[in-house]
């Protein structure tokens, strides 16, 4: 079956042929491509096609696709079931690992999602101070739980819906939009909001409106904040834990948040999502505290012993983090020759193994930014891309991603595309 009449036969039974937005191309148009199989960095698409790709199904494939000891991991746990819906050893194991590599980190819950996280973590923050208002920053994504779908990033940018209908006016009065890397906006917001404000949410490094890191400073002047006006500091980790470091952004920037969210890498590529923070503010949780949440599949054991699995590994060889930062400055360096060469105004924004580019802007540290760039440009140079088998993000909002399978020989081929790219789209 081609992509074609793969995606006409989605569209059928599936709201938009997709079960994510980003996923329609709605934002660089064209047909999706439907793909059945990968291995390390590259994956194959329903009419054979090979692609390099820069997606890692956003993330968790750190050191490829395909990783054998996960795969071996994930074949012996599916012999004995694919879900309790009760306690299970391998819970425990992930759970202590992760606490005993992260300082801040105490105590942690399973969920299954990013968006879970997120939510459960503001609804903590909430019931520790006794406020209901929380700030989030424009261009930040956090799920799609209904108080975070107030100006986000990602795919709500593609898709020209910044504000998603079904969305409350009295769930959105609780949210509080700042910009991202503006510290003085954040102290005016605190100030118009005095003793109201339970939370503040961020991406310690933006990747819904590209690779945005944070300026110099950001993020220890958001922790002084909070500590001087009882607001909990939540770092939505999910994409950035285990990832850009072994101790994610707050390793990176020194900088400790009360309650993280983790995902992605956690599960080894299986769905799964959690949060963590100190015991003070996690023992509110349910049974022990009187905050509820809970899931049937929270813990699942497939999940748990792929992502002990693949973070276990990263905890022993933790030199992978410095050669995929090697790997992603190279290719940062040769892309930006190629920009410049062809005289085309660019940013690319780069930290550890995320990067992403921007076109025809000079510089991108906030949502506004990432909006202003040309994204009529990136269209074309996706496809270009597309058509010589590499597989950027199919959004000039999203981040791209390197494994450790990302080669030398891959890496060249991918510019030597780009440049082919760039010299046909001019």
């Amino acid at each position: 079956m081609t992509n074609k009449a793969s995606f006409k036969n989605a569209k059928l039974f599936i709201p938009g042929g997709v079960n994510s937005p980003v996923r329609s191309f709605s934002s660089v148009g064209g047909c999706p491509i439907f793909f059945k199989k990968a291995k390390g960095a590259i994956i194959t698409d329903v009419e054979n096609k090979k692609y390099i790709d820069y997606i890692g199904s956003w993330g968790p494939m750190i050191l490829g696709h395909s990783f054998p000891p996960v795969i071996r991991a994930l074949k012996r746990a599916s012999n004995f079931s694919t879900s309790f819906g009760a306690p299970s050893l391998i819970e425990t194991s992930l759970a202590k690992l992760i606490c005993s590599k992260i300082p801040f980190v105490e105590k942690i819950r399973m969920v299954n999602s990013g968006t879970e996280a997120c939510m459960s973590a503001i609804r903590l923050a909430r019931a520790y101070t006794g406020k209901e208002k929380f700030i989030k920053f424009e261009g930040c994504y956090h799920g799609h739980s209904d108080q975070f779908l107030i100006k986000a990033g990602s795919g709500l940018s593609t898709i020209g819906a910044p504000n998603s209908p079904g969305v409350t006016k009295g769930t959105a009065k609780d949210t509080i939009i700042a910009e991202y890397n503006n510290i003085e906006d954040v102290k005016n917001k605190i100030t118009e909001n005095k003793n109201k404000i339970a939370a503040i949410i961020l991406e310690p490094i933006a990747g819904n409106m590209g690779c945005v890191p944070p300026k110099k400073g950001f993020l220890k002047e958001l922790r002084s904040l909070c500590d001087s006006n009882n607001i909990v500091l939540i770092f939505d980790e999910v994409m950035t834990g285990f990832r850009i470091s072994f101790g994610g952004a707050s390793k990176i920037y020194s900088v400790s948040p009360d309650l993280v969210c983790y995902g992605k890498i956690i599960g080894g590529g299986l769905p799964v999502g959690a949060f963590g923070g100190g015991d003070k503010i996690m023992s509110l949780l349910a049974p022990m505290g009187p905050v509820y949440q809970a899931g049937t599949l929270s813990g699942n054991p497939l999940a748990m012993t792929c992502g002990f699995t693949l973070i276990n590994y990263l905890s022993k060889n933790q030199f992978i983090y410095d050669e995929l930062n090697s790997k992603a400055e190279y290719l940062k360096t040769e892309l930006q020759t190629i920009l410049k060469k062809h005289k085309i105004l660019s940013c690319i924004n780069q930290v550890g193994s995320m990067l992403s580019v921007h076109l025809n802007i000079s510089k991108v540290e906030n949502y506004t930014d990432s909006c202003v760039a040309d994204n009529v440009l990136f269209k074309k140079l996706f496809h270009g891309l597309i058509s010589r088998g590499v597989y950027f993000a199919p959004s000039a909002f999203e981040s791209l991603f390197i494994s450790y399978s990302h080669n030398l020989k891959l890496l060249k081929k991918t510019i030597d595309s780009f440049n082919k790219t760039i010299k046909e789209i001019i």
